[in-house]
């Protein structure tokens, strides 16, 4: 009937903050209804934190111009960056259909992140943004992602054996004109271990039937979606 998971307050905290998986993580960079939220200023930070890590993220791949809309389908689809599900057995609008059915709720989620950042010039109004693409700007940027994709990052850039510091590789992507394309790249890396590891242990806790049930499901929505947009 749904899909559902329990998770440890320490363990949401850790991904939100690191991105150590980026399964809940890029799941709470969408518009969400939070039923019941602990009084945890820990936890409203990392919240807050999970938020700007998706725009610095985000505004790494983009141009230097771009709409709301192409930032939204950008941050939305960071948590499927690399999922092998997305290869087959999703519907390849999945990300499209999520942006625009709820482009208000995500201007609610980002508007004030967006207003403060200092990369960043927003204007609403237009709903057009532009943002710094010197070298200084993308350094400024890194070094504000998250942990483990700084370094993923840093495994994709540094050849065996160097041991670089982080910052220092950090600052050679920044100045590199494929910055956008290892930012990229660092994310894939993180969501694809990820997307192996939930589907073994999807099989393993709703059983084979469940799971080939939710499959086939799963397909006939793509194919659809195939057909919608090929007709």
């Amino acid at each position: 009937m749904i899909k559902y998971g329990v998770i440890s307050t320490d363990f949401l905290i850790d991904d939100l903050l690191h991105w150590k998986t980026m399964y809940i993580a890029g799941r709470l960079h969408k518009p969400v209804r939070i039923l019941r939220q602990s009084e945890s200023g820990k936890l409203h930070d990392a919240l807050v934190s999970n938020l700007k890590s998706a725009v610095n993220a985000a505004i790494l791949i983009l141009p230097e111009s771009f709409s709301e809309e192409e930032l939204f389908h950008q941050i939305a689809g960071l948590s499927y960056s690399g999922d092998f599900r997305m290869l087959i057995g999703e519907d390849k609008s999945k990300v499209s259909n999520i942006v625009k059915d709820n482009m208000r709720h995500f201007r609610i989620l980002y508007s004030e992140i967006l207003q403060d950042c200092p990369q960043v010039v927003y204007k609403p109004q237009q709903g057009r943004l532009e943002v710094d693409k010197s070298p200084e700007g993308q350094f400024t940027q890194l070094m504000a992602l998250p942990r483990t994709l700084q370094q993923q990052i840093t495994r994709l850039v540094d050849p065996p054996g160097k041991n670089r510091d982080v910052e220092e590789i950090l600052l050679q992507v920044a100045q590199d004109p494929d910055c956008g394309f290892i930012v990229q790249q660092g994310i894939s890396s993180i969501v694809k271990t990820s997307s192996i590891s939930q589907s073994v242990k999807g099989i393993a806790t709703a059983g084979l039937l469940k799971t080939v049930s939710y499959s086939v499901r799963k397909l006939w929505k793509m194919w659809k979606g195939w057909r919608r947009k090929t007709s």
